[in-house]
């Protein structure tokens, strides 16, 4: 039997939480923390949620994937597809991930050569300050 907020994984057949989106401030930094899966499924929401922030005006983003159970193909796009978007405003966006099975999704792809991938919130948001300084 499913519970509230969640719904069978295209991928397994399994119960799954859906993705989980948790916005707020540190500094000048905007963090949005991410959980869940990010699938061809749920990653327009996570998508929505960077267009929103940009639109209003959040040009520093700290994308925190800790809590991230599964990253497909799509949601690559939709952080490559957030950087793109902070860089048109001269913003920035880093990752908050320590999950090896991430961490080697973004070796294989050669992200990791693209974010600035951090151990935790406080490191990014203090390289990028002093990169901002």
């Amino acid at each position: 039997m499913l519970r509230s907020g969640e719904s069978l994984s295209p991928r397994t057949g399994e119960a799954r939480v859906d993705l989980s989106l948790n916005t707020r401030q540190v500094g000048d930094h905007t963090v949005i923390e991410v959980g869940g899966e990010v699938d061809v499924y749920t990653a327009p929401k996570l998508r929505e949620r960077m267009v929103d922030l940009v639109n209003a005006g959040n040009y520093h983003l700290v994308v925190d994937l800790d809590s991230v159970e599964f990253l497909d193909s799509t949601g690559l796009g939709v952080l490559v597809g957030g950087l793109k978007r902070v860089r048109t405003h001269d913003g920035s966006m880093s990752l908050v991930c320590t999950q090896e099975r991430l961490l080697k999704i973004f070796r294989i792809t050669g992200l990791i050569k693209v974010f600035p991938v951090h151990a935790d919130v406080a490191a990014a948001t203090a390289q990028e300050s002093a990169r901002d300084a």
